[in-house]
């Protein structure tokens, strides 16, 4: 039973870490496409410092500008340079010219318009080193007697490499394999094992067809974690104003520009 309440608090870190990315700086801070009172906001906020990915407002400018210019020199981790590149390789290496120049012409005051934005932003380092590492290391060594070793490296360590990967396959394996039922003329994917990991940004054939619809997928028997997460923080009145695409539009972009998988 100790080592089962350990793994599920483990794997609660990973799913917090995880909806700091999707849920926050993903659908929330990035496509604009649910609006969160500031309690959630702090929440994801917060849950963001978990994931150590860069701040709100960095990711949030990096995936614009990808979205933007997908599959080209301006697309900060464009999968054309092959898997390497948009996995990880992107971030060993400096941006390419076409990045900084190109992404000097989108307007991104929106996102330091918001005080939590600018808050996490001022004090990032110190909430990555609470929040990533102290927190889910002295949380289950205080409450029930975890060794420091074994929380440090599974609830910290590996907990932040998995969602690291998890978060890199969006852009690297969900832009190479999959089905692309809503559009065949870009790269990105439906990739099922994409996912299931990184709990419903798998859909990127859809996503990047629709990016501004809050579920990021078609409706329906899907699993999509974060967007039922979504749902129930509408439910308890902390969200509003949760963008869709009109099943009209999806069923006639699928018709022109699918090709013929779903």
């Amino acid at each position: 039973s100790h080592v089962l309440f350990f793994c599920l608090s483990a794997y609660f870190c990973f799913l917090m870490t995880a909806l700091g990315v999707t849920a926050g700086a993903h659908r929330l801070w990035s496509h604009r496409s649910y609006k969160a009172k500031l309690p959630l906001r702090i929440f994801l906020a917060a849950a963001n410092s978990m994931a150590f990915q860069n701040d709100i407002y960095e990711w949030s400018r990096d995936h614009r500008v990808h979205h933007k210019y997908s599959e080209t020199d301006a697309d900060p981790h464009n999968a054309r340079r092959g898997f390497f590149f948009s996995h990880i390789g992107w971030l060993f290496v400096r941006k390419h010219r076409d990045v900084i120049e190109k992404g000097r012409k989108l307007d991104f005051t929106d996102l330091l318009d918001d005080p939590v934005v600018r808050f996490q932003r001022k004090y990032y380092k110190s909430s990555v080193v609470l929040m990533c590492f102290v927190i889910p290391t002295f949380v289950p060594w205080y409450l029930w007697g975890e060794s420091l070793w074994n929380a440090y490296f599974l609830a910290s360590i590996l907990r932040y490499t998995i969602s690291l990967n998890v978060t890199w396959l969006v852009n690297s394996a969900a832009h190479m394999y999959g089905n692309r039922p809503y559009d065949k003329n870009i790269n990105p994917r439906q990739n099922t094992f994409v996912t299931l990991g990184a709990i419903g940004e798998g859909f990127h054939n859809y996503h990047h067809t629709f990016p501004f619809d809050y579920s990021a997928s078609e409706l329906g028997l899907k699993f999509n974690p974060t967007t039922w997460f979504i749902d129930f923080m509408f439910w308890l009145g902390l969200v509003t104003d949760r963008k869709q695409a009109p099943k009209e539009m999806i069923q006639a972009r699928k018709e022109r520009t699918g090709d013929g998988s779903a």
